[in-house]
């Protein structure tokens, strides 16, 4: 068996919203992922849905087999990732934002300190600082 046969793709998946409390520290491992941390780091997004009685909508990439992001890339800085996904060549991204719009999920943030996008990389960092289980990483088809 080859040492690529072994690896196993996997996405981030919302397990259970409604298990969401809001706490964001999902957000904020996903922000220090790289050096820097902060909000404006992080490829995820948790938002009240109207209010503590209606709880939280917690926002993930998706990892689309056909991307819309992707599509609309004048600069190909967004490449399809195995399993599903994109992957940002920050060195080709002109900060146009096509992408976050095209997204139909929401699930494109932004940095606006560099004004390019923040793309989840389906690291599963996230998945371990979430107290109640919300979020994990699922196996995905090549």
């Amino acid at each position: 068996m080859s040492v690529a046969a072994e690896v196993r793709l996997k996405r981030l998946v919302v397990v259970d919203q409604d298990l969401c409390v809001g706490c964001m520290s999902c957000m904020f491992a996903c922000s220090r992922r790289y050096v820097d941390a902060g909000l404006g780091y992080t490829a995820i997004y948790v938002r009240s849905a109207g209010g503590v009685e209606k709880g939280f909508s917690v926002i993930v990439c998706r990892a689309c087999k056909n991307p819309s992001c992707a599509k609309v890339c004048p600069t190909d800085a967004l490449v399809l990732r195995r399993g599903g996904g994109v992957i940002l060549n920050p060195n080709l991204c002109i900060g146009c934002g096509n992408c976050r719009a095209a997204c139909p999920f929401g699930a494109v943030q932004w940095n606006i300190y560099i004004n390019k996008p923040v793309i989840c990389a389906h690291c599963g960092y996230c998945v371990d600082f979430c107290p109640f289980g919300v979020l994990a990483l699922e196996e995905v088809d090549s």
